[in-house]
């Protein structure tokens, strides 16, 4: 009996745990859903501190900034234009999770007091844990900002798009429109002088509302959090912007012709296989199955999943929407007419992008995903763009990159090493493993890989290209082929 009272309180416990974890995810979801429809609110302050600065002038500095009315104006309408395409974005997310879960008692502290890490450079999707540290200031060229875990922690997989060129609606990312009333300040904001500017600016902009507003459901976020909506405004001109194309041909194009070169006669009834860890918004994923892979892209962060999904599935024209990606930034611009500039997304419609068949994405940790025995072996290769520093072990994502790899596969990578988890000081220390090149190599080499090409490669990363200030990597590319007989 007694034995059975113990598996009986140790199912209990377990149970309980389960719940726990499950409500720290929806609570980190409603916080980055509660982030996402904070931007209007939090960019209008921005131009109301812009304002009150003007304001202190003296008059005959005023008489020389006469048009800033003018801007301040035109910065409305684009915050405006940047909220249709959040809120649609929003109203197209189907959660993996039960977002009505009552997630107020169901653990000790607050989520909102936790602090993570989100990178260096200006990408809102690196892998974060359940540990703490502080954080410094993002701009433009560093993006270094207090985190939360971002993703489901077990796997879910979706197809995103069918290689018949038809958007499909899958169980995780579904195309879903959802009920509701918009929030005091997202409502004001969208009833505004500017209403008929944003409108016209997204084609296809709807005017229901969706039940992510709903106050009940929403969390107070600190700043911070918006930044990182800031973020993935920029990184959607890196992926799916004709502005873009410089940053990609600097980045995904040597990846592109290295596979196309290692894969010459790919059979369309049994196509190789590729792995895209990091995959952020999918754009390299799409063009790696562009080219007649089955590939899998793997992503951390909701922020960037919400919004790859809703590109990737809903998307219904090239040119569809209208977002203004610098408006954030009132340093290093050239003129008012560069800061304030359009661009239309997406450049490409996913759906006619001449996909392979199982084209797919993969929400979660990539150590816990693919750390998972039955992984091992699974892929012909592996790309990492801008990835492999995102860990707290480097060696455990080159162990695991190893692992899953066939024999004779080949791993791809471009990127610096500029360590997300480095310089970390606060109250819970970050592990961080912070290797030189040369050392990474030495690892690779252990882990059974032999190198074929080594170069570097100058690049930007999410960077304005009308900016006075332009930060480029000398960033890392090989290709490595794993050996035959490799140590586990």
């Amino acid at each position: 009996m007694s034995g059975q009272h113990q598996e009986g309180g140790g199912g209990e416990e377990q149970l309980r745990q389960s719940k726990l974890e499950e409500a720290l995810e929806v609570q980190s979801l409603r916080r980055i859903i509660s982030a996402y429809l904070d931007y209007p609110d939090a960019a209008e302050e921005d131009v109301r501190r812009c304002e009150r600065s003007f304001r202190k002038l003296p008059p005959a500095h005023k008489a020389l900034l006469s048009h800033f009315p003018r801007k301040f104006k035109k910065l409305r309408q684009c915050i405006s234009a940047n909220s249709y395409f959040i809120f649609a974005m929003l109203q197209a997310f189907d959660p993996p999770l039960d977002m009505s879960l009552d997630v107020e008692h169901s653990h000790q502290g607050n989520l909102l007091d936790n602090d993570y890490v989100l990178c260096k450079r200006s990408r809102c999707s690196v892998r974060t844990a359940s540990t703490s540290g502080n954080v410094r200031k993002c701009d433009d060229a560093t993006c270094g900002q207090k985190e939360n875990p971002e993703s489901v922690s077990t796997k879910w997989t979706s197809d995103t798009v069918e290689s018949d060129g038809q958007r499909m609606k899958d169980n995780n990312l579904a195309n879903g429109s959802i009920e509701g009333k918009s929030s005091g300040g997202f409502q004001e904001n969208l009833e505004s002088e500017n209403h008929d500017c944003a409108a016209g600016s997204n084609k296809n902009a709807s005017s229901s509302t969706c039940g992510w507003s709903d106050p009940s459901l929403q969390l107070r976020v600190p700043l911070v959090d918006v930044d990182k909506v800031r973020c993935i405004i920029r990184n959607i001109v890196r992926d799916w912007a004709e502005e873009g194309r410089k940053e990609r041909d600097q980045c995904y194009k040597p990846i592109l012709e290295e596979l196309d070169a290692l894969f010459p006669n790919r059979d369309a009834d049994r196509p190789p296989s590729c792995l895209v860890p990091g995959a952020g918004l999918g754009r390299l994923a799409l063009e790696i199955s562009s080219l007649g892979f089955i590939c899998q892209g793997n992503e951390f962060s909701y922020y960037m999943m919400i919004c790859s999904s809703f590109i990737l599935n809903n998307t219904q024209e090239e040119g569809e929407w209208t977002i203004y990606p610098w408006i954030h930034s009132n340093c290093n611009s050239l003129s008012d007419d560069d800061q304030l500039r359009p661009v239309s997304i997406p450049d490409i419609l996913p759906a006619s992008a001449g996909i392979t068949q199982g084209f797919s994405m993969c929400g979660g940790d990539f150590v816990e995903v693919y750390g998972d025995p039955s992984q091992a072996g699974m892929w012909d290769a592996i790309v990492t763009c801008f990835f492999i520093d995102t860990a707290h072990n480097i060696m455990e994502y080159i162990e695991i990159i190893s692992k899953v790899l066939k024999d004779g596969g080949v791993w791809i990578n471009l990127g610096p090493l500029l360590y997300h988890f480095a310089d970390m000081y606060g109250q819970d220390e970050e592990m961080s493993i912070e290797l030189s090149l040369e050392d990474v190599k030495k690892a690779a080499l252990h882990y059974g890989f032999e190198f074929e090409k080594e170069r570097t490669i100058q690049t930007t990363y999410t960077t304005n290209p009308k900016s006075m200030m332009q930060n480029l990597y000398f960033a890392a590319f090989w290709t490595m082929r794993k050996k035959s007989s490799c140590p586990s």
